[in-house]
């Protein structure tokens, strides 16, 4: 599954045309998308666009699984794809070893940097999902 982020889309017509009414400029807004009548197909501008690759699900339940045992969490604690480390108690001593479980189950090498830039569950599993192919393919 994948998803697209971005900020900042404008869009404006590959040509223009006399009609006044035409011209005016198409946006995109949270939750809707316009375009001026019969300006053609439009041109995408962008500052900030990326697309990502949701992790599979069973990545997701396992590393939920492995946060929840290294931070000793109740089975009442909701644990989702947006919790983030911090919020749950976790100190950077709690991310490595949270890192170094992950490391152990999925048979993965995580540099320093990238550990450094996971967060939240939805970050961790897409990095082992990553890491996961890239160790298939090479």
């Amino acid at each position: 599954m994948a998803t697209v982020s971005a900020t900042c889309l404008r869009f404006q017509p590959l040509f223009s045309q006399s009609n006044k009414s035409s011209q005016a400029a198409a946006s995109l807004k949270p939750g809707s998308v316009g375009w001026a009548k019969n300006n053609g197909f439009p041109s995408l501008k962008t500052s900030r666009f990326r697309v990502s690759c949701a992790a599979k699900p069973e990545t997701v339940e396992k590393v939920i699984e492995i946060v929840r045992k290294q931070l000793a969490l109740t089975p009442e604690t909701e644990l989702t794809n947006e919790s983030k480390f911090a919020a749950l108690g976790a100190d950077s001593l709690d991310t490595v070893e949270i890192v170094m479980a992950l490391e152990e189950e999925f048979d993965i090498n995580v540099e320093e940097e990238n550990s450094q830039n996971i967060t939240t569950v939805r970050e961790a599993a897409d990095m082992i999902d990553k890491l996961v192919q890239e160790k298939a393919e090479g």
